[in-house]
């Protein structure tokens, strides 16, 4: 090389030494051989630094294509690094932005309208319950037997004594609100299986209760009118049946508030057991159906294939 060919590994001192010497962070590098300028004299490197590495001074620290674009990310370009512990100081990346989620438009309505629907459907379905407790009074009407009566000059009196008929009553109430308890909250499962959850347990609970007492009301009344008419007109020695009533249960009233007691309470009993065992024993922690795999091929990519004939994917 002759003392007239500029070198390529050195910029000429001068006044366009500034111009020739190519601007960090263009794609110009320092030679990784070659000293820096604060390695002491005998090509030793100081305490502390690594040989022939140019120190982070800032302007040559981002050399990656596209520097100076803002990352995108959070608000501010702030974004949070993979794997930042959620429980680390600054993992929250809207910590310093606390209008950003208050402004996002739809959240608070959108909540709003869940709650709403949720609380209309169990409010519907404890309604519905609570009218299906008609039927029960009257099958119950047809199964409880009636106490037999009779009249004397002294008035109505039992024709036995210690009649078993009103246990009987009891008890054939008892069975029916707990069984229809039972089934309605299968029912509210099986056709509510995207409302599951509390709103199903409250429908369950308020629709046993309240057709319990339309069912209590329903039943006594079947045949009430005849038995006073005979009552107030029936001689002396005739003989008739007082309908089925319950001594086992019943509302009190604590000033306005009714509060239903004994086997009333039955049904709504076995609406919240049988609710609260279903959602034990669910399969899927939300209580709703998930997606299931059917059993079939995985979608094909790279080494596995479906084909016949071929081998199975390793």
């Amino acid at each position: 090389m002759s003392p007239d060919t500029p070198d390529p590994e050195r910029v000429a001192d001068g006044p366009g030494a500034a111009a020739a010497r190519p601007p960090a962070g263009a794609g110009s590098f320092p030679h990784p051989e070659r000293p820096t300028d604060s390695a002491p004299p005998g090509g030793s490197p100081g305490p502390g630094e690594r040989p022939g590495r140019v120190p982070d001074d800032g302007a040559t620290a981002d050399r990656s294509p596209g520097a100076g674009q803002e990352p995108p990310g959070w608000p501010g370009g702030l974004p949070v690094p993979a794997g930042t512990p959620v429980t680390a100081p600054g993992a929250d990346p809207l910590a310093g932005y606390p209008g950003v989620v208050g402004e996002v438009p739809g959240v608070p309505a959108a909540t709003r309208r869940a709650g709403g629907r949720a609380a209309g459907v169990a409010l519907g379905a404890a309604l519905l319950l609570t009218v299906l407790g008609a039927p029960l009074g009257l099958l119950w009407a047809l199964v409880a037997p009636g106490t037999p009566v009779r009249m004397t000059a002294e008035g109505a009196v039992y024709a036995t004594p210690q009649p078993e008929q009103p246990i009987a009553a009891d008890g054939w109430f008892s069975l029916l609100a707990f069984g229809f308890g039972v089934l309605a909250a299968i029912t509210l499962w099986v056709a509510l299986r995207r409302r599951r959850g509390p709103a199903g347990l409250v429908a369950g609970t308020l629709g046993g209760l309240g057709a319990a007492v339309v069912a209590w009301q329903v039943g006594r009344r079947i045949g009430l009118g005849t038995f006073h008419r005979l009552l107030d007109t029936a001689p002396p020695g005739t003989d008739f049946t007082k309908p089925a009533d319950l001594r086992a249960g019943g509302i009190d009233w604590y000033g306005p508030l009714p509060v239903p007691h004994g086997n009333l309470l039955l049904a709504a009993f076995g609406a919240a057991v049988t609710y609260t065992l279903l959602a034990g024993w669910s399969r899927w922690p939300s209580l709703r159906p998930e997606p299931q795999w059917d059993g079939g091929w995985a979608p094909g990519g790279p080494g596995i294939s479906s084909e016949p004939g071929d081998q199975p994917a390793r």
